[in-house]
Order: structure tokens, then sequence, then C-alpha cells
């Protein structure tokens, strides 16, 4: 005999319905298989209320949960005093909580050994684990998958960005359980994969660290803070007045200087500049600056304004309003990789307002935090040969045969430019952006074009190494939840 199929109806027994909610009715049923016997949540954990006041001259930790299953983590450390809700809630090592408004985006976790003690509000609910039923591990591995985060999206209720979860409701929902012995193994095989999924991200990160080496190498820059200083003497040229000069400096001026008894200990708390070497006003730009920042001790360096474009104007006059270009906004920019990965495009007629560029060209992301993470590309194979994106970009263009684009790129993309570069934020907290000034005057070494490409060619190589083991990584922590998710549901 056929079994009838209902699309449009669901059926539950009277017996296990809990609320009159079509959302949660729905997601009652999570397609747990029948392989272990099914337990309501609320039996394997207790509610636990360790409640505080808030003292002003004690330092607390705080707790944040990440969503879509990333777990408890470490969100700040703050003393009481800068703490607005004095009444809070002691969290130990081993607890299950959850955040109630991100409960329906998988913000679940288990507290771990690091966070023991720290506080947190009304608003994360916590709970001890009954650990001769369920381990702290497995509970926070179920509640990580997709079927479960769907269920509790059918127990949260509100307006839209401010749904909290019924607690209630949620207990009320049976999940398999099986023995404490078959939840290890469970866990252990899932934590095998994760396990060899990190090992390959340390690979990664090691060649990354590799390619960093490998570029101030060849490019004879000193590898801490990547300022290479020259040795300075001090020497006596005025009554009372001490000056710091570098050796160079006084190789030239050698007839002029008498050594012995004139020159005396280093004077520490004045240094001397000249005005035409001042590019801000600013005790770390006077001393130094981005200007020594990639000294190259074997190759001509040379200001970034002196050899490329920056910021050019791009017309789009050879265009009508119909035709289209590539439009690229900052999130069609790889954070990790420095590329484009994403193409779209816009009639030119769209592009009004947006930052212009044509191809070939080099745009790098000017306002925090999308700069200080690395977000740039050079963009080839536009639209009819023109882009436009996002306002926060500067637009690097190069007409110098002897230089390769992509060699720029590389240094622009090196962390400690990216952490000089913040030196020179204007903007308001949040809104900070680079301004062109620092671009034209970061100094960089210029080897022949040959050596540029060879450079450029090796650190493609590493990169394509990169992509393979974080692809390796990203499939295995894929196929442990997946494996994990087959042996518990249907």
């Amino acid at each position: 005999m056929q079994k009838n199929v209902y699309t449009y109806l669901k059926f539950v027994r009277y017996r296990e319905l809990e609320n009159w909610s079509v959302s949660h009715i729905l997601g009652m049923n999570m397609g747990f298989n029948e392989m272990y016997p099914m337990i309501s949540i609320g039996n394997v954990i207790e509610r636990s209320v360790n409640a505080i006041n808030i003292e002003d001259d004690i330092p607390y930790k705080q707790i944040t949960l990440k969503t879509n299953g990333g777990g408890a983590v470490l969100r700040d450390v703050k003393q009481g005093k800068r703490i607005g809700t004095k009444k809070q809630f002691v969290v130990s090592a081993g607890q299950f909580i959850m955040s109630k408004i991100d409960a329906r985006n998988g913000a679940f976790g288990v507290v771990g050994t690091d966070l023991d003690g720290a506080v947190v509000t009304a608003d994360f609910p916590v709970f001890d684990v009954v650990k001769d039923k369920v381990t702290p591990e497995y509970l926070a591995l179920i509640s990580s998958t997709a079927p479960f985060v769907r269920f509790a999206q059918s127990c949260s209720r509100g307006t839209t960005n401010r749904q909290r979860i019924d607690v209630g409701l949620f207990l009320s929902q049976k999940i398999p359980l099986p023995t404490i012995a078959e939840q290890r193994s469970l866990v252990s095989a899932y934590n095998n994969k994760i396990s060899q999924s990190e090992a390959l991200e340390k690979q990664a990160a090691q060649v990354e660290q590799e390619i960093e080496n490998y570029l101030l190498s060849e490019l004879g820059i000193k590898p801490k803070g990547y300022t290479q200083a020259e040795p300075t003497a001090t020497v006596a040229s005025e009554p009372q007045v001490e000056y710091v000069v570098s050796n160079r400096q006084l190789e030239d001026r050698a007839d002029t200087y008498h050594w012995g008894d004139e020159i005396k200990k280093e004077y520490k708390y004045l240094k001397f500049v000249r005005f035409r070497d001042v590019i801000e006003w600013g005790y770390d730009r006077m001393v130094g600056g981005n200007n020594k920042l990639l000294y190259s001790t074997i190759y001509p360096n040379y200001k970034l304004g002196q050899l490329l474009d920056i910021n050019p104007t791009t017309s789009f006059s050879n265009l009508d309003g119909s035709d289209e270009i590539s439009f690229i906004p900052m999130e069609c920019i790889s954070d990790k990789y420095g590329e484009w990965k994403e193409k779209r495009i816009c009639k030119v007629s769209l592009s009004k307002g947006y930052t212009k560029f044509s191809d070939g060209d080099l745009i790098w992301a000017r306002i925090t935090p999308c700069m200080q993470n690395g977000k740039s590309a050079i963009v080839y194979g536009l639209e009819n040969g023109y882009g436009c994106g996002s306002t926060e970009f500067h637009v690097i263009r190069n007409h110098n045969e002897n230089l390769n684009l992509r060699y720029i790129h590389l240094l622009l993309r090196l962390p400690a430019v990216l952490r000089d570069a913040m030196k020179s934020f204007t903007g308001s907290a949040g809104q900070q952006r680079v301004p062109k000034s620092y671009l034209e005057q970061l100094s960089v070494p210029v080897p022949s074009l040959n050596i540029q490409s060879t450079i450029v060619e090796h650190i493609n190589k590493q990169k394509e190494q990169i992509k393979q083991l974080r692809l390796q990584a990203e499939n295995l922590r894929k196929e442990a939840l997946v494996e994990f998710e087959k042996e518990i549901f249907e």
C-alpha cells in the first residue's frame, strides 16, 4: 500500500505539544535518527544562578559567544567601575552557556578553563551539565549543528533584530543521548579531524611568515621593526649643545669635526630634525617615520609618490551611460590573499559617487578595519577596461616600465606597513582613514625589474601553497561535522 506524503500538513502528538507556535512545531523534529534514546535537554542541564554585585576596584573577565557554533570566548577584562550592569553572574569551567539574543544564530558554547570565574549578564543563561548523562563536549558539538540552530530559531520570540530564545521551550526539546562512552567516541573522532585541520592552518601561517622573511631578506631590510637604523655618534659642535648624526654624515664632514674629547655620551632627551625632513608633526614621524620603515641597505630607496600615480583621475569619456563596467565594493576584495574575488558589473550611468579606476590599477583600502586586514588588490580584466567601487579605496596606477606593480602590492600588504599606516590615521574613531600623503611619502626599495619579477613569482607560488593548505583545512572541518551529523541525524 502506497504511503501518503503530506506536503501541507504536519501532525504532532498532543502530549508532545509544548507551545502553540507553528515555527516551534515545525522546528521540533530536527531529523534525529532512532539509533540512540531521546531525552529532553532540560534533563541533562540545570540552570545555574551564581549572582554577584560588581565591585568598582576589582577586574572582571567578560564573555561573549560567537555565532555559528564558535563557542564562548573572552571579550574583555574590565575594572568593575567600567561595567554598567552591576548585577552579574559568575560562570565556571565546563558549564553550558547561551546567548538569549543570538541563540537563533548558533551562539552556544561550553565555558573553557580560561574563562573560569568570568561574569555575564542575565542575557547569557548558564547551566550546569549533568555529567553522568552527558559530556559538555558532546552538548557543545550537537548544539553547533545546523538543525539544532534551526530549532533555536523556532524557540525565539520578538522583533527581527531583538529576538530572544524562550529558555523553557529550548529545555523541552529532545536530543539523542548515546552512552557516555559513545559520546566520547563521537567527540574524539570529530576532534581528530579538527586537530588535523588546525595543523594545516599552522602550516599555512608558517608559510606566510616565510614569505615575509624571504621578502625582507631579499631586499636587505632589517627584520626588527623593518627599520634599518644607521650607527650613531654624538658630536659637540656648539657649546652646551649636542647633535645626533649618522656615521654616514660624519664621513662627509670628517675634515670639519675634531675627534677626541669633543665626542660626548649620547644625548637622550633631544632629537634635532631638519625642517625639510619633517613629513608630519609627530614624534614617530620625525624620528624616522615611514621613509625609513622599509629601508634597504642593498637597493636604492624611493618614495612611492616619485614612482607611481596615487589617486589619478580616471575618465569614462569614451563610454556612454549604457555601457557596462566592473563594480567592486569592499566585500569583493579578499582579506587573506589580496585578490578580487567576485565579479560584478554596473552601467556607467550608475558609477557616479564611486571611486573610479582602470584595468591594471591597484586598489588599496584606506579605512579601518579594512586597511588593517590588508584589503587590496590589483584589478585585471575589468569590463570595458574600467571599474568603480568603494569611495574608501586609494587607487595606485603604474606608468613606470621599470616597476612591477605586483611587487609594490606585496610591500603594501606587509604587516609592518599596515601597522605603521595606522599612525597616520585621520578622522573620528571607527571612521579613521589613511591619507594619500602616507602612500606618497612611503619609501620603498627598488631593485631591478628582473629581481622584482623573481620575488613576485616566488611569493605567488607560496601563496598558492597557503591556499591549498587552507582549503584542505576547511574541508577537514566540514568533514568532521558531516560525519558527526551522519551519526545523529537521519
